[in-house]
């Protein structure tokens, strides 16, 4: 018998969450601040921060977790902490994450699409909206949602 004596893991997620409301209020002045500023944070909590992208409404994160970390403790780290260095850092003592977020498993090999795509956001964002956007990642992705609680 072959005995395993240690474990491997490949563990990554494609997280997205918005502005409350989806008001656009991550400023082109220091969007790139706060990108870099989350990457900061998913690597506190143990995460390798992937990417890290968005506009002025919502933001895109590629993670890569430990099998011991709960993915909703580090999203509500991440949001809570940006959201403190918001008010504290930049002064926008209105600004928040809406509730809740949109995670996805990404596979070792689509990694690079990934990043890709989340480099590209302003220029996709010329096309579609967010809630588009949002609606076919979660169609691609086969989470079933209810529209009404959607938004």
């Amino acid at each position: 018998m072959i005995a395993m004596l240690s474990t491997h893991l490949s563990l990554h997620y494609h997280v997205v969450f918005s502005t409350k409301d989806r008001v656009p209020s991550i400023a082109t002045a220091w969007r790139e601040r706060l990108h870099a500023y989350l990457g900061g944070v998913v690597r506190n909590v143990n995460g390798v921060p992937e990417a890290m992208g968005g506009i002025a409404d919502h933001v895109h994160l590629l993670i890569g977790l430990r099998a011991t970390a709960c993915l909703a403790d580090v999203v509500r780290d991440v949001k809570a902490v940006s959201s403190r260095w918001v008010h504290e850092e930049i002064g926008e003592r209105s600004f928040a994450w809406q509730e809740g977020y949109g995670a996805f498993t990404v596979s070792a090999s689509q990694r690079g699409i990934v990043c890709e795509y989340i480099a590209r956001q302003e220029e996709h964002h010329r096309k579609r909206t967010f809630q588009e956007e949002y609606r076919e990642l979660l169609k691609r992705s086969g989470v079933d949602y209810d529209e009404r609680f959607l938004w």
